[in-house]
């Protein structure tokens, strides 16, 4: 069975830019925001800030905008924000230790209660307030833990083996930073982050002077 395509995938991913727009909005103490705001803010067009917003069901008032807790409140429930989810890092060198230093997570509703290493000079100690335990625990630990969602910064070429352990574990998502496509059940979801992906747009949009 193929899985299920997000179609609203590119509005999903606009919408913690709006978050982060619409929060700054209210710290000015404003109650409420207009569509057209956002979108001067990121360079789009206002229909399209409209559009991406009605996937979350809410609507705004003419000539007044969106009335900003509300609308705070239906982003965040959109994503799946308004409620915590532990996660367990799996890979902690440098890329993963700047993972864990992330504070805005918690903002999003993602905690990293766990980190796991085979380095033994890193398991025991603690990054960014997170305990590094030993990754040949690291299925016995996912399951005590009850952790559903894990995030995948090991060397690519251990990408796929500790993948299958995750799985075997009850994780049923897996934020790989790895440059390997993973094979995985259809129930569990994966989600690719390709950083050099986003280095090449940069570079494509200094030759060429794109905003």
């Amino acid at each position: 069975m193929e899985k299920k395509k997000v179609t609203a995938a590119p509005s999903v991913r606009r919408l913690p830019s709006y978050l982060n727009i619409i929060r700054d909005v209210q710290e000015e103490g404003e109650d409420y925001i207009s569509g057209t705001r956002i979108a001067q803010e990121l360079n789009l067009e206002s229909i399209q800030v409209r559009k991406d917003l009605a996937i979350t069901g809410i609507l705004g008032k003419p000539r007044k905008g969106y009335l900003i807790e509300p609308l705070i409140t239906a982003i965040e429930y959109y994503l799946g924000w308004n409620n915590i989810q532990d996660a367990a890092l799996v890979g902690v060198g440098n890329l993963g230790s700047a993972l864990l230093g992330y504070q805005a997570f918690n903002l999003h509703g993602l905690n990293i209660m766990a980190a796991f290493d085979n380095d033994r000079k890193k398991i025991g100690a603690t990054i960014h307030g997170v305990r590094i335990m030993n990754a040949g625990s690291l299925d016995i630990q996912i399951r005590n833990f009850g952790i559903k969602i894990a995030i995948l910064t090991v060397p690519s070429s251990y990408a796929q083996e500790t993948a299958d352990i995750l799985v075997k574990s009850g994780i049923e998502g897996i934020w790989n930073f790895t440059n390997r496509k993973l094979i995985v059940p259809e129930n569990v979801v994966v989600q690719k982050e390709d950083l050099s992906s986003g280095f090449a747009m940069l570079c494509i949009k200094m030759r060429n002077n794109i905003k």
